[in-house]
């Protein structure tokens, strides 16, 4: 009897694995050129195309993906938002391996979910350069209803790996080209001098909304895309996925409302807006109605910075514009962002009242709401219609937000307790460090969650950027007012000085499963963490799960080098600089044309000590020759060694409130300098000065006026080696 019911079992499972429908697909990945103004530009295509190809599933397939890598170099996939064995995931070295150049990767897993999602490489910076598509699951037996995919993108003619390393120069160039510098002589002629003074009291640079200046954006891989099939009368549904690789945008449609319909492929009891902003990785399903026949109506993506867009026609004929987004009153947005950093750099606590994207932090930049003349009505005030769960404004723009988000059924998680766990997004602008309670990935242990347990995250945003966040495998509720029936979803934007609550069931067997910010830069500066399933089996695709794990952690342990050479009339002085998340090491020096003017140079290795890296010790040494017979002394009341030095030293090194640098040393032989310098003081776009001094009563000043990302004209006077000009190489 056993044995007639084991061979019936076997019998059964058969016919079910028979019944379950196989969809395969290949995918080919080659390295390409692509040629959008004249410029040759590397870029990653999938079967020949950028965005890849979109992949088409029923709930209930059993997906079988073969992936050809044909580069020289290594790659991954990660499938966005699908729920999945834990080594199909995608991560290299952490969930899957890696593919490496000139071989094939087979990913086999079933589907069990529907919706709108999307696939991406999860290896350094390849999804900036095209690697990318979308993935569409149709439920069982779904009425075929009108519908597109609208897959947005941000694409940069630089290499992505100059992007990442100018990022952590801080260089004001992407600010310079999108015409945000927000400078003295700009502060003046608009009247905000005294906000512009105490944003730099504060220690806050100019307002950066969005870090990349990208040429062009895309819909499909296309600035303009063309939908002529839809007539009068159809409802369309528009599946809204934004693969950008660190850009959010703005959606509206000039045939009217948008009717949103669901949130990162879940349902959502259907909601009425005028526009919506949709995160880096968020996806939206929404629906818009055509009008009229003979028309051609816009749904146009545009760039959260305003700088430019990406437009689906809808229907054919006469193209009825949608008016565009007017540029940003960034002035207002800096002395919003004045009232609510403290002089230590923290943002004040709001706690619950800021959530949920309730109070849109950028409402006092938007001329649409506020007017294009005078202030902004004071965004503080909660009980101001704007800030209400239902998204509208004075002037009527209903915008989406995620209270207005409600589940069609109960989302309650299995009664089991809950573990909290806090997060503080934490960031220093500046050098480009983003970090989770002021530790990067590699700086943490992963987070052990047992199965089944429910764990809850209050996520507290303390940087002036915003942060899409997205758990890997997993879905979790979004908590707001509707309670039970509070929104499913993988990734949720937390503003600047929000605080969120999620929640998830730790609902899979086993494996690691990565939480991080999908901005791709501040991904690979360390903004994560991993959580990783109490006793685990070995994952068959990592056989070295330690020296795996050594790889996943190098990428936010990398040194970015930096350079800034002075050639100029009197000589030439300069900084090379090498520095991580934490540490730097850098040589200096001031070469005179001859003895008179002297020849100096220091070498320092340091660390930055606390939170918002405005502290720093090093160590390291100064030599230094000029021909001078004259005995003098420092401030301190020592005998100067100006002249003539060669010493090993310490020292601390603190940023002052105007971003005045103060540097206190001390060398071998018990001689101390004090030094003040300010670098960069923007008088306009493109004209920066400068100046130093110290105990030695050494001093400097002087000017660049910025050609190129790279070159300046430049100008200074030092009190060793006189007046200068030339250029400046910045790298």
């Amino acid at each position: 009897m056993k044995l007639f019911i084991t061979i019936l079992s076997f019998f059964l499972g058969s016919i079910v694995v028979i019944a379950q429908n196989t969809k395969e697909y290949d995918l080919y990945i080659n390295d390409t050129i692509v040629n959008y103004t004249g410029k040759q530009v590397k870029a990653i295509a999938i079967n020949g195309k950028i965005p890849g190809p979109q992949l088409d599933f029923t709930e209930g397939d059993i997906a079988v993906i073969r992936v050809h890598n044909k580069m020289h170099h290594e790659t991954s996939i990660h499938w966005h938002g699908l729920i999945l064995p834990n080594e199909q995931d995608g991560v290299p070295y952490l969930t899957t391996a890696p593919i490496k150049g000139m071989s094939t990767h087979t990913y086999t897993f079933p589907i069990k979910q529907s919706g709108t999602y999307w696939y991406h490489s999860h290896t350094m910076l390849q999804e900036q350069v095209g690697m990318y598509g979308a993935f569409i699951i149709h439920k069982k037996g779904e009425p075929k209803l009108p519908e597109y995919t609208v897959l947005i993108s941000d694409w940069s003619d630089e290499n992505p790996h100059e992007i990442e390393r100018s990022l952590h120069k801080a260089t004001d160039w992407y600010a310079i080209k999108k015409g945000a510098t927000q400078n003295y002589l700009e502060a003046a002629k608009e009247g905000y001098l005294g906000t512009k003074f105490k944003n730099e009291w504060k220690r806050m640079h100019a307002m950066d909304v969005s870090d990349v200046y990208y040429e062009r954006f895309f819909i499909n891989g296309k600035v303009d895309d063309e939908a002529s099939q839809f007539k009068a009368g159809d409802k369309v549904r528009l599946r809204v996925i934004n693969g950008s690789a660190s850009t959010y945008f703005w959606l509206t449609y000039s045939g009217g409302k948008i009717s949103v319909v669901g949130s990162d492929g879940e349902d959502v009891v259907p909601v009425e807006v005028d526009r919506l902003i949709v995160g880096t990785s968020e996806v939206y399903d929404v629906v818009v109605t055509i009008p009229d026949d003979n028309k051609a109506f816009e749904f146009i993506a545009t760039s959260e910075d305003r700088i430019g867009h990406a437009s689906l026609w809808l229907g054919q004929g006469v193209r009825q514009l949608k008016q565009p987004l007017p540029k940003l009153k960034y002035f207002e947005g800096m002395k919003m962002m004045n009232d609510m950093m403290t002089l230590g750099g923290n943002m004040k606590d709001m706690g619950m009242n800021m959530s949920l994207q309730k109070m849109d932090m950028n409402t006092v930049m938007y001329p649409e709401i506020t007017g294009k003349a005078g202030a902004a009505k004071e965004i503080m005030d909660m009980k101001h219609s704007e800030h209400s769960g239902h998204g509208k404004s004075d002037t009527g723009i209903v915008t989406l937000n995620y209270s207005m988000l409600k589940a069609p059924k109960k989302t309650t998680l299995p009664d089991v307790p809950f573990r909290t766990l806090k997060f503080e997004l934490t960031g220093n602008m500046n050098r480009y460090v983003w970090t989770i309670n002021d530790k990067a990935v590699s700086e943490v242990d992963k987070i052990l969650i047992k199965k089944g347990e429910n764990i809850r995250i209050i996520i507290t945003n303390n940087s002036m950027m915003r942060h899409p966040m997205h758990l890997h495998g997993h879905y979790f509720r979004v908590i707001n007012e509707h309670g039970e029936y509070s929104p499913l979803k993988n990734v949720i934007d937390v503003m600047p000085m929000e605080t969120d609550i999620i929640e998830f069931n730790a609902s899979e067997e086993y494996g690691d499963w990565f939480f991080h910010c999908h901005i791709l830069y501040h991904m690979m500066s360390g903004m994560g963490r991993i959580f990783t399933y109490e006793d685990s089996p070995p994952n068959p695709q990592i056989p070295d799960p330690e020296k795996a794990l050594k790889v996943v952690y190098n990428d936010d342990k990398r040194y970015y080098l930096s350079a800034e050479i002075g050639l100029e009339s009197n000589g030439s002085d300069g900084e090379i600089r090498l520095e991580n998340t934490k540490n730097f090491a850098e040589v200096e020096w001031r070469l005179g044309f001859n003895d008179s003017s002297g020849y100096e140079t220091e070498a320092h290795i340091g660390r930055y000590l606390d939170k918002k890296q405005f502290f720093a010790a090093y160590a390291g040494w100064d030599f230094r020759y000029h021909s001078s017979e004259e005995s003098e002394k420092n401030l301190f009341g020592q005998a100067s060694t100006q002249a003539k030095r060669a010493v090993a030293c310490v020292g601390l090194i603190y940023m002052l409130p105007w971003f005045v640098e103060t540097d206190l040393r001390v060398d071998h032989e018990g001689k101390t300098r004090l030094q003040f310098k300010r670098d960069d003081i923007p008088l306009t776009s493109r004209l920066r000065l400068w100046a130093s001094w110290n105990t030695d009563f050494e001093y400097s000043a002087g000017s660049r006026y910025i050609l190129t990302k790279y070159w300046s004209l430049s100008a200074h006077y030092d009190s060793d080696m006189g007046l200068g000009g030339g250029l400046v190489l910045t790298y």
